[in-house]
């Protein structure tokens, strides 16, 4: 593989594979027009800039660091995600092109030097997505979109798709001119046969251009530093490091939409060292492993990212599914002082009933914290609990009885009062954030929906469709004759204390918000009823078709009753 070389050239004859230690596909598509582009969106753009220009010189598409194997095999460390991009759009380019007409025996010789000759494939991403990648991308015998069991593969079809999409009505000229500028297209290649060069090739070129995740220079920092110090221990170390991070990367491609990569580095940080304080993994790893032999602290700590990640991915997927208090809580969000937590209870493998009880408590203290708003540090008041949470005492009633006193008894000292009811009360009596108060309105719709109903099943939040926050009282009145709306008196008063409070907030759909706009409140009382929180509207009202202060004050002291009572 030359140093300086073009797309074709670096893929002709070669064998290229994510290796599996490595990140799985990351680049994602926009399909609306309106919204800002994403990476796959820019790649395509810069490629027809290009082609609009004057410009002689050849595209460039940047350098790509490989670990060399046997057999003209290269393991791909640096530009993984620039290379699958550029194979899967030239796939979709053939396969216009050949839609079009056959074609001809030099493009037919390009596509096997850069895509596919008879069973070998020029290039293939890591293993648990590398089928898909054949099937769809490829081969295009896979149709349909069934099976996408990660992040990874879904960011590969949708790649697949837009590329497709946007090629479709393309004309010859313009598919030989991109297949063209892309396979001429220069680039610079580095292959290495050491892998410990590759390694600090890797972490040397990243910390100067964009850095990656902390999560994957501490990976290369450890395969590096078990290079230099694993002794007869290195081979089988190296080993078990890539397999572990296999497995992280595929969580990772299932859970990213919930938490942050890094986010899990620092929770795990937090539960190793038995400390909800650790904040800077970065700087916290580089001491540890500056100091002495690093080598038990690699094995010991790659080893809880490990169960740290899979433990997450149950939480955030099949038990946030199943059970109603997990997705509660992963549904209130902002929710990292839970997190190391959760990791403790799953690693102590207690059972799912207890878990539930415990994020129902963890919910209730994160909510009152975030309602209340107080700057009060919440971590050294429940460091104390965490730390006696072991796994030879796995115990949750310490916590629960700690969150439950802070919510009571924490008002005997200023201390501790930050987040009791009388604070909580407060705290709900103005406006809440709208992203907040349909949290709490749609706890209140299953209170509502539970009322005599013995073995009622919850309704989950993500079963109504795109949840909208309604102001009864629109924020504008109606035609600015409140009055005759059905409406009280806009005055002083109804504008600071009841237009943004949880007696006016109704929980609705979007399109369902957007029908009832600003309307008199008899019309929109009419379509209120869909939710149990709307049909209580109704009978609030069925003897007197107005909305006023009265109305909302009453049904928002119904509402903190019943948070007071519950969160």
């Amino acid at each position: 593989m030359e140093a300086s070389t073009t797309i074709k050239q670096m893929l002709a004859g070669n064998r290229i594979f994510v290796p599996t230690y490595q990140r799985a596909y990351s680049w994602d598509t926009e399909f609306e027009k309106s919204k800002t582009p994403k990476q796959v969106n820019v790649f395509l753009s810069d490629l027809e800039d290009y082609n609009k220009s004057s410009t002689k010189s050849f595209y460039y598409f940047g350098h790509f660091l490989f670990e060399e194997k046997l057999d003209k095999k290269f393991g791909v460390i640096d530009g993984q995600q620039r290379l699958t991009t550029i194979v899967i759009f030239l796939s979709a380019l053939f396969k216009r092109l050949s839609s079009i007409r056959k074609l001809t025996e030099t493009e037919q010789e390009i596509f096997e030097d850069i895509i596919k000759r008879n069973s070998t494939y020029r290039f293939e991403t890591v293993d648990y997505d590398k089928q898909l990648f054949k099937d769809y991308v490829i081969d295009q015998t896979k149709k349909d979109k069934n099976g996408l069991e990660t992040a990874s593969a879904k960011r590969i079809v949708n790649a697949f798709d837009f590329f497709t999409s946007q090629l479709e009505n393309k004309d010859e000229p313009y598919l030989l001119k991109m297949l063209n500028t892309v396979q001429n297209a220069t680039c610079t290649t580095h292959p290495v046969k050491d892998e410990s060069e590759a390694i600090q090739m890797f972490i040397f070129q990243n910390n100067r251009g964009k850095k990656p995740s902390n999560l994957e220079i501490i990976k290369a920092q450890f395969m590096f530093n078990v290079h230099l110090y694993g002794g007869e221990e290195k081979e089988s170390l190296i080993e078990e490091i890539k397999n572990r991070f296999e497995k992280i990367y595929k969580s990772i491609s299932s859970i990213e939409y919930n938490i942050n990569e890094d986010d899990v580095l620092v929770y795990t940080l937090r539960v190793h060292f038995n400390s909800l304080w650790e904040t800077n993994a970065i700087e916290k790893i580089n001491k540890l492993l500056s100091d002495g032999n690093p080598i038990p602290f690699i094995k010991s700590f790659t080893h809880s990212l490990a169960i740290s990640f899979e433990h997450l991915t149950t939480f955030f997927g099949k038990d946030e599914r199943e059970q109603l208090e997990v997705h509660s809580l992963i549904t209130l969000g902002g929710i990292g002082i839970a997190i190391p937590f959760v990791i403790k209870a799953y690693k102590f493998g207690l059972p799912i009933n207890t878990i539930n009880q415990l994020c129902s408590k963890l919910e209730s203290i994160v909510l009152r914290h975030r309602l209340i708003g107080t700057r009060a540090d919440i971590t050294s008041r429940v460091n104390e609990v965490f730390q006696n949470f072991t796994e030879e005492k796995p115990d949750i009633k310490p916590i629960t009885d700690k969150i439950d006193w802070m919510k009571k008894a924490g008002g005997d000292s200023w201390w501790w009062a930050y987040w009791n009811d009388t604070e909580f009360e407060r705290s709900i009596q103005a406006a809440i954030p709208h992203s907040t108060a349909k949290y709490l309105l749609w706890k209140y719709e299953n209170y509502l929906e539970g009322q005599g109903k013995s073995g009622y099943s919850p309704t989950r939040f993500d079963k109504i469709i795109s949840p909208e926050l309604e102001h009864i009282a629109p924020q504008t009145p109606t035609d600015g004759k409140p009055v005759a709306a059905g409406y009280c008196e806009y005055d002083e008063e109804f504008k600071q204390q009841y237009i943004d409070c949880l007696g006016n907030y109704l929980l609705l759909s979007k399109s369902h918000n957007c029908s009832v706009g600003n309307n008199p409140f008899a019309d929109k009382r009419a379509t209120y009823n869909h939710l149990a929180q709307q049909r209580e509207i109704q009978e609030m009202t069925k003897d007197n078709l107005t909305w006023t202060k009265q109305e909302i004050q009453f049904r928002k002291e119904k509402i903190i009753k019943f948070l007071k009572e519950n969160i």
